[in-house]
């Protein structure tokens, strides 16, 4: 029993520690490329549609999050914002990729395609005036801070034989997930490119941990990935992961999902009405150990965004109920095409 659990904790640190090194990662290239988007946004609604494509297929919720800012500002229609949140899995995506990467590179091509078609028919039928015109139009402000200039080479010295807290705890954590990859501790039974991909990926990652100010550990690696996502990941995966071992053992969850597929199918879109990442971990876990078909994680994808759109549910009540009743019915439509075909 005690070996068991051991194991559902090494695969649930291994998947926390990948996404830990993803979101790290974005977070560099995000801060790195401020200002950008904002410039790319002018134009036909088309331009709109494919960038908040790109932006919600983006793992984690800062694709979701700058689509809010830029909707709240009027720079973006309400079908573009459809659009990023059914295009987006939020802090999923990482777990996904780390599970079962060509699948997840499927359903992430086919969420960006349902997207932008969701958008564009969206705005087509349904202008809410009465949600956008609560919101004032002006500049977005941008993430301009002197200090995120990521890589100072003058600094290195300094950074390097003078390290802050932050830095220190932080190499730690890279270094040994480096060593227990290498060692065969974790991902162990992964093929070789995906040890490969795992240890450049790691490697990416020290370089941005030894390399950038103070200001950028703490502020959006300490503060933002650390503190606030990398744990409830964990608790999630760990507990979800554990909760299906326990299932599959002692009750025939497979012969019950299979009998009652369709109404698996609608509980997994209104559990995605959920502004919050870890619940859709129940179907991302079922679909890895084949419970679940493709159909049923799709629709889960669609009407689930993470936690982002929780900056909506701040800015506006009705605009929250409005996309998620919007993508409650891509998910449905979607889903069960699918799920009618045998997808």
């Amino acid at each position: 029993m005690m070996g068991t659990i051991y194991q559902i904790f090494l695969n649930a640190f291994m998947i926390t520690g990948f996404v830990f090194v993803m979101m790290l990662v974005i977070e560099y290239v995000n801060v790195q490329s401020r200002g950008i988007w904002q410039k790319s946004f002018t134009g036909n609604k088309w331009r709109q549609y494919l960038i908040a494509g790109i932006l919600g297929a983006i793992p984690g919720c800062l694709g979701a999050f700058t689509m809010v800012a830029l909707f709240s500002h009027r720079l973006v229609s309400f079908g573009a914002l459809v659009t990023a949140m059914i295009a987006t899995s939020g802090d999923e995506a990482f777990v996904m990729f780390a599970m079962f990467p060509k699948q997840a590179a499927l359903l992430t091509v086919l969420l960006f395609m349902i997207g932008i078609l969701a958008g564009y028919i969206t705005d087509k039928f349904y202008v809410p005036k009465g949600i956008i015109g609560k919101f004032s139009e002006k500049d977005l402000p941008l993430h301009d801070e002197p200090q995120c200039k990521c890589f100072q080479k003058d600094n290195l010295c300094g950074y390097l034989f003078h390290p802050s807290f932050y830095r220190q705890a932080l190499s730690i954590i890279v270094m040994l997930l480096i060593l227990g990859v290498l060692t065969g501790i974790l991902a162990g039974g992964a093929k070789i490119w995906m040890k490969t991909t795992i240890l450049l990926s790691l490697g990416f990652s020290f370089f941005v941990v030894v390399s950038v100010p103070d200001h950028f550990l703490k502020k959006h690696i300490w503060d933002h990935i650390v503190k606030v996502h990398i744990p409830r990941i964990f608790l999630w995966t760990f507990g979800t992961l554990l909760a299906i071992h326990f299932l599959m053992n002692y009750i025939d969850i497979h012969a019950w999902l299979s009998d009652n597929m369709l109404m698996v199918l609608f509980v997994a879109i209104l559990i995605g009405i959920i502004p919050e990442s870890g619940p859709h971990l129940i179907f991302v876990t079922l679909f890895f150990q084949g419970a679940i078909p493709f159909s049923v994680l799709l629709a889960s994808s669609i009407s689930q965004d993470g936690h982002g759109s929780l900056p909506l549910l701040a800015e506006s009540k009705r605009g929250f109920v409005a996309v998620k009743l919007v993508n409650i019915i891509y998910a449905l439509v979607f889903g069960l095409i699918g799920y009618l075909i045998g997808f």
